[in-house]
């Protein structure tokens, strides 16, 4: 009888934070900058399960500290689910430090002193959750602490008994089992019989074992990798997978031959390695893929080998994982560049099917603006940044009552509200362009370089109004292109989310060839190869409108965020008839509108003819009324 499972895999393990040096070609002494993902083997299988649209789950221990929260928070937005992810209260998170020298040398240092995930203990284990489970992954390092030991010992216990598959994952790090010093990390294999013989005590518990050469040579206890992979086999009825770098992956599913050509192999991919670190967690959420859906060997190690190319082509562990969409895209396609990360095609659907939270009906209070409050009687900037204070105010409110709410505020004088906002859960998006230029300008903030993008937090999203005539072929003009691109870049280099707001300079009636001139504008848009995760386009054009954007949107981005509408200072009851027909297009995931909310307000509260509390109150009134007005039309 067929038993319905909660999850497919549940990894149990390592979690650290991994900080990456920006820098490639030096050492980690001449790294001025870090990148930061999450790490640790069982932590990244989990991510890159999660990836490829297997139901994981991740059993370990982070400390009660911004980096534990850190872990937690990328898990569950990756999929993960963290219910046995234990915060530990006395032990801080792990850390590693790694960087890219060149394609042999990949330096990294751990800080796992006491750290919280060596603290997981039999009390973490529960017996119901393990059997929840199709299947168990346990990583080598785990074993090399009574502790720990016993805590893996007790899941693969549990998973016996219950007919959960198991998996063991040799990962073998010399210097976590104290056979060398801190500054040895990136050391993959030394010789030691003690750690063999714990490993190959336990062998016996597991229906799959993974690791590289080096990794069966510490199981095996032989430096030559057929006599160590035979002695394995005396130890266990197992799958054997060898891994073998750019020669791809052999599977011994029986007796051991005397030579690869006898195992079982899949697809093998040539590509330019530029990060093995992570490269093998990538492989086994591809492996895992097939061998749980029971595919043969040839394609499970094809989706394997697939899974680490795609990894040791980019920057990072997790991040790097493939989902499942570009997966079948990557197998499906001939390789144009062997440096995959240079691949255009490739990178736009690793990043837009990789995104974090989805936001559904998704309704912002934008109070961005900037010359609408200076040109208000009595404004000025102290004044200004106060009421951008209490619009922040009145946005927490409604969130209480309308889920997916959102701000859009600008640095200059939202400084103060950019900072509060974070945490809140509210989506965060912040202009880039000096108000009303044209072509446009950016704020001075960003940098001529747009190095300011890299202060802002990875949660705010890069907004960039730009204005255009509906009869240039350009998007305003060449210039203003050239800039929109740059921004696109940097967004992405800053990992960024970026919204683009496009708004033609002269009005035009919705007929003839006016209905085209937005979407002929998208498409430009796509042509010069920026790819919007968010567009901001006007509430009020028609049906036929919408049919042509939508057209031009999924045809080049079918993976896009979607498009806000904008209120350009409409009444409410005018954005509530377009919101009826807006609804009427998936392509259409929400609002982004100030005007409407804030501007009788403002006016009222800078000449003190209402208090904070008076003008809270009434936009929040506005907010929600429009909030309420969205709701409650039918797609």
């Amino acid at each position: 009888m067929k038993v319905n499972k909660r999850f497919d895999v549940i990894t149990i393990g390592r979690s650290s934070v991994d900080l990456y040096g920006t820098q490639v070609g030096g050492r980690l002494e001449d790294m001025g900058s870090f990148q930061k993902y999450i790490g640790g083997s069982p932590t990244n299988i989990a991510a890159g399960c999660a990836r490829l649209k297997l139901r994981s789950a991740l059993i370990t221990r982070v400390g009660d500290e911004p980096m534990g929260r850190f872990i937690t928070e990328e898990l569950t937005g990756e999929g993960v689910d963290t219910s046995f992810v234990k915060v530990d209260p006395e032990r801080l998170t792990a850390l590693v430090l790694l960087g890219i020298r060149n394609k042999d040398e990949f330096p990294l240092i751990f800080y796992r002193e006491n750290c919280a995930d060596m603290a997981i203990c039999e009390s973490d284990i529960n017996d119901d959750f393990i059997k929840s489970s199709k299947s168990l992954v346990v990583t080598g390092t785990h074993l090399s602490n009574e502790r720990t030991e016993t805590a893996v010992l007790k899941s693969l216990d549990i998973a016996r008994k219950n007919a959960v598959r198991t998996v063991f994952d040799i990962d073998y790090r010399p210097n976590l089992w104290g056979l060398s010093g801190h500054g040895d990390g990136e050391n993959r294999f030394i010789k030691s019989s003690e750690v063999t013989k714990k490993i190959q005590q336990h062998l016996h518990y597991f229906d799959l074992i993974v690791g590289t050469e080096e990794e069966f040579h510490i199981a095996g206890g032989s430096t030559e990798t057929i006599q160590s992979l035979k002695n394995v086999r005396k130890c266990t009825d197992a799958a054997l997978v060898c891994k073998r770098g750019p020669l791809g992956a052999t599977c011994f599913s029986g007796a051991v031959p005397e030579n690869f050509r006898e195992g079982e192999s899949g697809r093998s991919f040539k590509i330019e390695v530029f990060n093995v670190l992570g490269a093998g967690d990538g492989f086994m959420a591809g492996l895992l893929k097939g061998w749980l859906n029971n595919e043969k060997w040839s394609k499970s190690l094809t989706y394997a080998n697939a899974c680490g190319a795609l990894a040791v082509s980019r920057h990072g562990c997790a991040p790097s994982y493939p989902s499942l969409e570009e997966l079948e895209f990557f197998l499906k396609n001939p390789i144009k560049r062997k440096a995959l990360r240079k691949d255009n095609v490739l990178e736009q659907l690793h990043w837009s099917t990789n995104r974090k939270r989805v936001w559904s009906n998704l309704k912002v209070f934008a109070f961005d603006h900037r010359i609408q409050f200076e040109k208000i009687k009595g404004a000025n900037e102290f004044k200004i940044s106060e009421f951008k204070n209490l619009c922040l105010k009145a946005a927490l409110t409604v969130s209480k009552r309308f889920a997916n709410c959102g701000i859009l505020c600008d640095g200059r004088f939202g400084e103060d509200v950019l900072s509060n906002v974070a945490g809140s859960g509210l989506w965060v998006g912040r202009p880039t362009e000096k108000p009303g230029m044209f072509p446009l300008e950016f704020e001075s903030e960003l940098g001529l370089d747009f190095g300011g993008l890299q202060e802002w937090p990875k949660n705010q999203v890069v907004k960039l109004l730009c204005f255009f005539s509906p009869d240039n072929e350009f998007i305003g003009n060449k210039e203003q292109e050239n800039k929109i691109i740059q921004l696109f870049k940097a967004a992405r280099r800053s990992r960024l989310e970026f919204l683009l707001e496009i708004i033609p300079i002269k009005k035009t009636n919705v007929s003839g060839n006016g209905s085209q001139t937005v979407s002929k504008a998208i498409q430009r848009c796509y042509d010069i190869g920026v790819y919007p995760d968010w567009w901001k386009l006007e509430s009020s054009l028609s049906s036929e409108n919408w049919k042509e954007i939508t057209s031009a949107i999924n045809q080049n981005d079918p993976n896009t965020r979607g498009v806000l509408l904008l209120g350009l200072g409409k009444s409410i009851e005018e954005l509530e008839e377009s919101f009826k027909i807006a609804r009427k297009f998936n392509i259409i995931k929400g609002f982004a509108i100030g005007r409407t909310v804030f501007q009788d307000v403002a006016e009222n509260w800078i000449s003190e003819c209402i208090n904070d509390n008076d003008a809270i109150n009434k936009m929040v009134q506005n907010y929600s009324r429009l909030c309420k007005a969205w709701n409650n039309i039918n797609n």
